[in-house]
């Protein structure tokens, strides 16, 4: 084999084992994700038949939609890490945005029924009971929320995952969410403020409904194929231009899906090189960008120096 052909195969390798690295941390966190939020909806089910508390039952509410979404997390990264095949040739990556349109419709519907409990309780002077077991509970559940969001920071640091990222956001606001469980908690039970534990009731499902929409824009802006942010787009200019030869970058065009981001443009080259000059330059630039951005997939047009084009705009009339 001569080094030529050894080096792509070498960087083949490493591309595959960072594939693997990362699929397998997306499946570590979906399992402990559905892991903890089991164990959660089991604990809080039993202290809301104890206590009786509608905070506390919001709080259970969002860990069975949490349940829910994590287990629908599960399905749509077992879909989005399957490889491309011939009837999906980018890919199977928009199975996680389509995923977290499905959780942000649970967690909307779970904080609509939530608000209506706590509703029907305002005027209700019935005192909360065990309210030193429902924080007892709620402070066990913040210690496994605070384990399961630093893990799950961890591999969207490695991964770019969305669906995992939808997952933390969920269990990101359950820390706030639990907290202001235990303040309803004492404020009902020692001090006399029976309105407290519904209004906070209330307040939660406002904030659950807050996170649903978070979500829901994310999940449709990849659907639509937004572009990358601005700072990537400039990024990908710059190392571009980095080349000597490269004059110049235009018809820029990013998306992404899942884990794999598609950049396109087009590079003006000076228009006396060899079409074997222009192909290295290309390369050259495709491998720079690639180093920045793992994981994509780049196509780079050639335009000489000085020849008038017509790119017509993606959704343009056709005639």
């Amino acid at each position: 084999m001569t080094i030529a052909e050894k080096e792509p195969a070498e960087e083949s390798d490493a591309k595959d084992k960072r594939a693997v690295s990362r699929s397998t941390l997306m499946r570590a966190a979906t399992y402990a994700a559905i892991g903890i939020a089991a164990v959660l909806v089991g604990v809080k089910s039993w202290a809301y038949f104890v206590t009786g508390s509608v905070a506390l039952l919001s709080s259970l509410a969002d860990s069975a939609l949490d349940l829910l979404a994590s287990i629908l997390n599960y399905m749509a990264i077992r879909v989005a890490l399957t490889p491309a095949d011939s009837d999906h040739r980018f890919g199977h990556g928009k199975a996680e945005p389509l995923s977290g349109l499905g959780q942000s419709a649970f967690i909307t519907g779970s904080a609509v029924l939530v608000m209506i409990e706590a509703a029907s309780r305002f005027g209700d002077e019935s005192q909360i009971t065990e309210s030193e077991l429902g924080i007892a509970v709620i402070v066990f559940a913040i210690i496994l929320t605070i384990i399961l969001v630093q893990f799950q920071k961890y591999v969207i640091k490695r991964t770019g995952s969305v669906a995992v990222g939808a997952d933390s956001l969920h269990y990101t606001g359950d820390l706030f969410m639990n907290a202001s469980v235990i303040v309803a908690l004492v404020l009902s039970s020692n001090f006399g403020m029976n309105w407290a534990d519904p209004v906070f009731g209330v307040g939660i499902s406002l904030f659950l409904i807050y996170n649903a929409i978070k979500i829901a824009t994310q999940s449709v802006n990849l659907l639509m194929d937004r572009e990358l942010p601005d700072e990537d787009r400039a990024n990908v200019c710059a190392i571009a231009l980095r080349h000597p030869k490269v004059l110049s970058v235009h018809e820029l065009r990013t998306r992404s899906a899942g884990l794999h981001k598609f950049i396109q443009m087009h590079i003006v080259l000076e228009r006396g090189i060899s079409l074997l000059e222009a192909h290295r330059i290309s390369d050259d630039v495709e491998k720079a960008v690639l180093a920045a951005f793992p994981s994509s997939d780049v196509i780079i047009h050639q335009d000489p120096e000085g020849v008038k084009e017509f790119h017509p705009a993606i959704g343009s009339p056709l005639h």
